[in-house]
């Protein structure tokens, strides 16, 4: 808590409180109060208790170790793409993907009042506010969290550095709103992931996403032959994305989201082909789509 600039940590230290005293309904969220992801927690579930988290890795420790139910963390972005490295953090965690949650995001610029010369936020929201902020010649200042950067700026006190966080976080940290719409692309929206100790069968009768990351061999056509088999078994694949792990730079792992469950006769196909060409496959979960992905 005490990395939080000194505007938050009483808002922390409540929430963190009337999460301790119900953890299992308490949903982890990294950030501080008013945050997008603080947003996306209680419009998912409007009864929990939101549970901020400075770190990404504080998040998924707090639903490890039975501090909160569920964690929600947003995993990539319309506009700027990937925000948290789900495929490093998630595997380590132990945790599995239950859920998933698609949330527009609206920024605003606030502060004190003044001429804004630089504004704080997350490396993503300013990412997401790049044309915007350049037309206007304000320079973008990283900071760890959006309303961690409207706190950040409450306690500066100076009238020419600015916050770009949602509208909650001017609320919460007595700013003014100086601009709104700041995000370069109205469809802006960000995609989180639920998570939970325990992995959950989604229902039966409803569409359903599975998520998997897996290493191929170090042979040539590698990927090729991992993924023929989703073409020829109908799977249609929604994500996927390479990474490195480790500085051999030798073998390429794979994050990939597929529609079906492995239950289904041509995933489980699928599967059990992609198993065949890789060193390793592993599932992160099986949910339900809150986004239909097939398009005809």
């Amino acid at each position: 808590m005490e990395s939080y600039p000194a505007p938050a940590r009483a808002l922390v230290a409540e929430l963190t409180s009337a999460a301790a005293a119900a953890p299992e309904r308490a949903v982890a969220f990294q950030g501080a109060p008013g945050c997008n992801s603080h947003i996306a927690a209680v419009t998912v579930a409007p009864d929990c208790l939101p549970l901020p988290c400075f770190h990404f890795e504080d998040a998924l420790d707090a639903v490890r170790d039975g501090r909160a139910g569920q964690a929600l963390i947003p995993i990539e972005n319309s506009l700027h793409g990937r925000v948290a490295d789900i495929h490093f953090l998630l595997p380590e965690s132990g945790l599995s993907i239950v859920g998933e949650h698609f949330m527009p995001i609206r920024y605003c610029l606030m502060g004190l009042g003044g001429q804004v010369t630089e504004a704080m936020s997350h490396p993503q929201a300013l990412g997401q506010c790049r044309l915007w902020l350049r037309e206007r010649g304000i320079k973008p200042v990283a900071y760890p969290d959006t309303a961690g950067a409207a706190a950040a700026v409450a306690e500066l006190g100076r009238d020419d550095i600015g916050a770009i966080a949602p509208r909650l976080a001017a609320d919460l940290y007595g700013l003014e709103i100086l601009a709104e719409g700041l995000e370069d692309s109205d469809d802006n929206t960000t995609r989180f992931v639920k998570l939970s100790r325990e992995s959950a069968a989604a229902p039966a009768g409803v569409a359903t996403m599975t998520t998997f990351i897996f290493e191929v061999k170090n042979v040539p056509a590698a990927l090729y032959k991992a993924l023929g088999g989703f073409a020829t078994n109908g799977v249609n694949m929604t994500k996927l994305e390479s990474y490195q792990r480790g500085a051999s730079f030798a073998a390429t792992e794979f994050y990939c989201d597929v529609e079906g469950r492995p239950e289904d006769a041509n995933l489980g196909r699928a599967l059990e082909e992609l198993e065949f060409h890789t060193k390793w496959m592993r599932v992160l979960g099986t949910y339900p789509q809150q986004r239909t992905r097939t398009i005809l």
